[in-house]
């Protein structure tokens, strides 16, 4: 399983306000969430009137598209023209997965279940 998130600093020019400007970090958020199917959050910058940034995840089961995701999602908020993206930052992790496994079954000791006696 590949897991992947960005970074998304934004300026919102023109906001006078914490208002306005999360008017406009909902309107991009809402868009990028159904043209995507990404998961967006506010994750930086709640406490200015201009800058923003948005937290991007998105997981599936190759990195290159995982990746293109993202990179596209990013693309998208430019195209937007609501905020000017001052920079992105990519992270793309592989998780130790696979279908039909449970977590503890791939290695991890610590991740195991254990009955009421505390035995594996």
């Amino acid at each position: 399983m590949i897991v992947g998130a960005a970074a998304v600093e934004l300026l919102i020019h023109g906001s006078q306000s914490l208002k306005a400007k999360r008017g406009v970090v909902r309107s991009i958020s809402q868009r990028v969430r159904n043209r995507f199917n990404v998961s967006v959050a506010e994750v930086g910058g709640q406490g200015t009137w201009q800058r923003a940034v948005l937290g991007i995840s998105a997981a599936g089961a190759e990195a290159v598209l995982v990746r293109r995701v993202l990179e596209r999602s990013v693309e998208f908020i430019e195209d937007l023209h609501l905020a000017e993206v001052l920079s992105a930052d990519f992270e793309i992790i592989a998780l130790p997965y696979e279908a039909g496994e449970p977590a503890w079954a791939l290695g991890d000791e610590d991740e195991a279940p254990t009955d009421e006696e505390g035995e594996a």
